[in-house]
C-alpha cells in the first residue's frame, strides 16, 4: 500500500470553504437555519458512525450495550449509544499496549493510511492518556481555534505570548500549529515556568513587545505579579491588548487589572476534540462551533438530557473525525449550562456559559455539588486573598465527606478574624461549612503545581485513602 504523505492527505483549500473564517464564518452562521446546520451535521455523523462500526473499541462499547449497525438513522437516535470517556480510552490501552484499539490507524483500510500524530494529555486527572490525530483531523482542530483567535481579534502582526506547555503534552504544540498556520501572528512558545522562568518569561514579553498572551489564567495572572515584582509594568513596559484563554471562575475584572485593563476572550475544548466553543465579541457566553462539533449536555447524576439552562457534563461528537479516531459521545467530565437568550450577534449557533468544573473532582456535601472552581471568586472578594487555594476532601468513620480550603494570604496568616470572614462567606456562598485554613504566600505552590503544571492541582482528594 502507497504511504501518503502529510500534506498529500488533505486540501487545506477545501478546508477553509469547510470551517471558514472571520466575516464568512459569522455570515454562514448568520443565513443558516438551525434545519439546514442539523442536516448537514447528521451528514457528517453518518460518515463518522460508518468510520466508528470498523474499529474494535466501538463494536466492543456499542455490542455490550445491545446496539448493532442498524438501529442508529441518523444524528436523531445518537442517545441510543453509551457514553465513554478517559476510563474507556485507558482500559483499551492497558489491554492493547502501547496505543489501544479505541483508533483504526493502519488498520488496512483508506481511513487508516495516513501518517499518524501522536502527544498525550497533561495527566491533570491521573495517567496522560495518548491524543491521536490524522493530518486532517488535526489542521481542522488548529482551523477552528485560529478562527477563535481571528474572531476575538488577533490580526497580522500582533506579537502572541503562549504559556502552554509542550514537551509530550498536545496544548503548546496544538495552539502554536493554530496560530503559525492559520494566522500571521508572530507565536512565542515560551510554555510554562519550567520550560521557561517566568522572570525571563516577563522580560521576553517586555522585549518582544507582547501583544496577546494565550494560556490558563492562573499563570497568566502569576507573571503580571512576576513582571511587577522585576519592575516591568504590565499595559506600559508589554503593550498586551488581549487575553485569550481558559479563563475559569476567577474574577475577569481582576485578571484584566492585572495586565493593564486588557480585553478577555474565554475558549473551551479538550485535547481529544479540540475547539469546542469560545466566546465572540459581544462577550456573552461561549458560541459552540456546531458546524464541527455535537455537543450535549447531560445531568450528571443520570446521564439523561438536562433542561435547557440546567448545569451537566459536556459530551462531544466531532463531525469532523471519520478517519483515524471518530470520537462520537465522548463524555469531557466537564460541567457547563447552556444560554437561552438569543445571540446579539444573530448567529444561529448555540451557546454555553463556560467552564463551571469537572464533576469528577465534584464533591457532594450533605447533599449541595461543589465544585473547587467555584472557590475562586468567592475567595477574591476579600482584599487579603493572593491567588492561589487549594481544596482538600475528606471523609469520614461514617461515610460523610466533608470539604476545606487553604488559602493563601497576605499578611499573616495567623489570623483568626480573617479565617472566619473566609469561613462564613464560603458558607453563604455555597450553602455548606467549609473548613479555612491561612497560608502564607508561595506555601502551596508545591501542591498545586501553578508553576510547573498548565492547569494547577485545585482538588486533593483524600476521601478513598
Amino acid at each position: 500500500m502507497r504511504q501518503t504523505t502529510y500534506f498529500e492527505s488533505f486540501s487545506a483549500r477545501q478546508l477553509l470553504d469547510d470551517y471558514p473564517v472571520d466575516e464568512r464564518f459569522a455570515q454562514r452562521h448568520r443565513a443558516l437555519s438551525r434545519d439546514a446546520l442539523f442536516a448537514q451535521q447528521d451528514a457528517a455523523f453518518r460518515r463518522c458512525l460508518a468510520r466508528a462500526w470498523q474499529i474494535p473499541f466501538y463494536q466492543r462499547l456499542w455490542g455490550a450495550h445491545g446496539v448493532e449497525p442498524g438501529d442508529i438513522d441518523g444524528l436523531r437516535d445518537i442517545g441510543k449509544l453509551p457514553v465513554f470517556g478517559k476510563h474507556e480510552i485507558m482500559q483499551s490501552v492497558a489491554a492493547n499496549p502501547p496505543l489501544g484499539d479505541f483508533h483504526g490507524w493502519r488498520d488496512g483500510s483508506d481511513a487508516g493510511n495516513v501518517p499518524l500524530i501522536f502527544h498525550t494529555t497533561s495527566g491533570t486527572t491521573g495517567r496522560p492518556q495518548p491524543l491521536l490525530f490524522s493530518p486532517r483531523s488535526r489542521e481542522v482542530q488548529s482551523l477552528l481555534l485560529a478562527r477563535l483567535y481571528r474572531w476575538q481579534g488577533m490580526r497580522a502582526g500582533d506579537v502572541v505570548h503562549s504559556v502552554y506547555g509542550h514537551g509530550m503534552i498536545n496544548g503548546g504544540h496544538y495552539v502554536r500549529e493554530a496560530v503559525t498556520h492559520y494566522t500571521q501572528a508572530l507565536f512565542c512558545s515560551a510554555g510554562t515556568g519550567v520550560e521557561t522562568r517566568s522572570a525571563q518569561q516577563v522580560q521576553l514579553m517586555r522585549d518582544l513587545r507582547a501583544t496577546v498572551i494565550v494560556g490558563f489564567a492562573d499563570y497568566i495572572k502569576k507573571l503580571a505579579d512576576v513582571a511587577r515584582e522585576a519592575g516591568i509594568e504590565p499595559g506600559r513596559d508589554i503593550p498586551l491588548r488581549m487575553v485569550c484563554g481558559h479563563l475559569g471562575r476567577e474574577s475577569r475584572a481582576a485578571l484584566s487589572a492585572t495586565w493593564g485593563g486588557v480585553e478577555l476572550f474565554d475558549w473551551y475544548g479538550v485535547g481529544d476534540t479540540g475547539a469546542i466553543a469560545g466566546e465572540g465579541p459581544d462577550h456573552d457566553g461561549m458560541y459552540l462551533m456546531e458546524d464541527a462539533q455535537y455537543v450535549e449536555i447531560l445531568d450528571v447524576d443520570s446521564g439523561l438530557g438536562a433542561d435547557d439552562g440546567a448545569p451537566g457534563d459536556m459530551v462531544v461528537t466531532c463531525l469532523y473525525k471519520d478517519d483515524i479516531y471518530p470520537i462520537i459521545r465522548f463524555n469531557t467530565h466537564d460541567v457547563t449550562r447552556t444560554l437561552t437568550s438569543p445571540s446579539s450577534l444573530g448567529l444561529n449557533l448555540r451557546r454555553i456559559e463556560g467552564f463551571l468544573g469537572r464533576s469528577d473532582n465534584m464533591v457532594k456535601i450533605r447533599g449541595i455539588n461543589v465544585f473547587p472552581q467555584a472557590f475562586a471568586p468567592i475567595l477574591e472578594t476579600q482584599p487579603r486573598y493572593a491567588g492561589e487555594f487549594l481544596c482538600v476532601a475528606t471523609r469520614d468513620d461514617a461515610g460523610r465527606d466533608a470539604l476545606a480550603v487553604q488559602v493563601e494570604v497576605s499578611g499573616s496568616s495567623d489570623d483568626a478574624a480573617l479565617t472566619d470572614i473566609f469561613a462564613q462567606t464560603l458558607r453563604a456562598r455555597l450553602g455548606v461549612e467549609v473548613g479555612v485554613q491561612l497560608c502564607a504566600l508561595g506555601s502551596l505552590a508545591t501542591q498545586t503545581g501553578i508553576e510547573t503544571r498548565q492547569k494547577p492541582i485545585r482538588l486533593l482528594d483524600k476521601r478513598f485513602e
